[in-house]
């Protein structure tokens, strides 16, 4: 009787998180346990700020939502990430706006298209998705999971997280295998080896980097330790051809 409690909650809970009457989510940082916070990169105070930035940041949308707005407020490192959907250009630069003025935001990356809501059944399948991805990123024995964070919308996955260029590379061929990902896009901030483990050394988080302008080379004396600029190409590299089962990879960030 108690597990079937817990199993009836767990999926009124669920249906609730998709219903499609919910204007806005929030990208789940204050869902953090104590395990996730000891072997977060992030130090405490990013993670505690992410906590705050996505409260604020919903809150701060919720005031201009529409019936035309399913949007999803994600934060990582204080750099948010917008997905869903908006109707016109004007409530995309607006929800925009709004959340880049909250307390602690470092940078937004805004994924918001033009057009109707996620249906039920899509926001079923990117969480269907989103454990699939989660799950082969735990299967990969080379790479450490907990660097990303994971977010789909549509088929569409976003890598958010700090971790090396290796690291960041083989986490999208994880990514990219996994059967119902559409496009894989990356919102890494890319870090060296030398300052990863001199953070795991003394046992504090990465420092988040200072805010950049969007370049599509980066700049002589420049940090490694910077965001890259989003649709723009790593250096030296192209796409990847689309693997098999009609995969497709995003401009890399």
């Amino acid at each position: 009787m108690h597990r079937l409690v817990l199993a009836l909650a767990s999926g009124a809970a669920l249906v609730a998180g998709l219903s499609a009457c919910v204007p806005l989510v929030v990208g789940g940082a204050a869902a953090v346990g104590v395990g996730m916070v000891a072997t977060d990169r992030r130090s405490s105070g990013a993670q505690l700020d992410d906590q705050g930035i996505e409260l604020r940041a919903a809150a701060r949308v919720r005031d201009i939502a529409n019936d035309q707005m399913y949007v999803s407020v994600t934060s990582y490192n204080r750099q948010v990430l917008l997905t869903g959907a908006v109707g016109n250009e004007a409530d995309r630069r607006r929800v925009e706006d709004v959340v880049r003025g909250a307390e602690n935001v470092r940078s937004v990356v805004n994924e918001l298209t033009l057009g109707t809501p996620s249906t039920f059944q899509d926001r079923s399948n990117d969480l269907y998705v989103t454990g699939k991805v989660k799950a082969s990123l735990l299967d990969a024995k080379d790479i450490f999971a907990n660097s990303f964070k994971v977010v789909t919308e549509r088929g569409t996955v976003y890598l958010m997280g700090i971790a090396t260029r290796r690291e960041t590379d083989r986490a999208t061929e994880v990514v990219r295998s996994v059967t119902g990902v559409q496009k894989v896009v990356r919102v890494v901030e890319i870090v060296s080896e030398a300052d990863l483990t001199g953070a795991q050394r003394g046992g504090t988080g990465v420092s988040a980097p200072a805010p950049v302008v969007p370049a599509s080379q980066p700049q002589p004396g420049t940090s490694s330790r910077v965001p890259l600029p989003p649709m723009e190409p790593l250096p030296n590299s192209a796409p990847a051809p689309a693997p098999a089962g009609g995969v497709t990879t995003s401009p890399i960030r």
